[in-house]
């Protein structure tokens, strides 16, 4: 998964930290194939912005490294659900409807995205590694800015690296779960589908570790 060719060196930068996790100037000199001071310029333009912030890490004698990472006001700067007409949207039905009628609307919602995933994602007589992919790339072209890869036990890791949904999913997690369902559903029965990490809870990104059922 690689930024856009043409998006700006800050935009680059904030994409890099948004998948990667805290980084370093000089990591992401490297990896922008730049200088470490044009990075640091650009960090403090971010910082000043306040779309990024850091933290200092010690290790053995010197100075700290200072590790990048993006702030939650840098969300603006990828792909978003509008979010505030959905949470007034999901306000109001509630008001409507009770909760009752908002679960039944996110099983609606639900339902009308599984015909779209199984019509892009392979079916269970597949290999799991081509489902996963598929899945995986459908999510990154939502805007959720997925990647997989397969665990050293020979499971495999759904990594979603921004919510364009979590206003909406903050005001309603049923949300969340309707997504854990579509998951589960759209890879098939023989397969396990848990959710690792969650930015609900305080994780950067929202994990999911996928595994052939012990009893398939």
């Amino acid at each position: 998964m690689q930024p856009p060719k043409d998006a700006k060196t800050a935009d680059r930068i904030l994409f890099h930290l948004k998948t990667k996790g805290p980084r370093s100037a000089s990591w992401l000199a490297e990896k922008l194939g730049v200088t470490s001071m044009a990075v640091r310029q650009h960090l403090q333009r971010l910082l000043d912005d306040g779309l990024v912030d850091y933290e200092e890490e010690r290790r053995g004698v010197g100075r700290p490294k200072r590790l990048w990472r993006p702030t939650p006001a840098a969300d603006a700067r990828f792909p978003s659900g509008t979010g505030d007409l959905t949470v007034e949207l999901l306000e109001s039905a509630r008001a409507a409807f009770g909760d009752e009628g908002i679960e039944r609307l996110i099983e609606v919602r639900t339902e009308r995205q599984l015909a779209t995933y199984a019509s892009a994602v392979p079916s269970s007589d597949a290999p799991l590694s081509r489902r996963v992919a598929a899945l995986a790339r459908l999510r990154d072209r939502e805007g959720y800015l997925a990647e997989w890869s397969r665990t050293n036990d020979g499971a495999f890791l759904l990594v979603e690296n921004h919510c364009p949904i979590c206003i909406a999913a903050t005001a309603c997690q049923g949300l969340c779960a309707g997504e854990l369902r579509l998951f589960r559903r759209t890879l098939g029965d023989d397969v396990e589908v848990e959710r690792t990490e969650h930015l609900l809870d305080g994780a950067r990104r929202c994990a999911y570790r996928i595994a052939p059922r012990a009893d398939a």
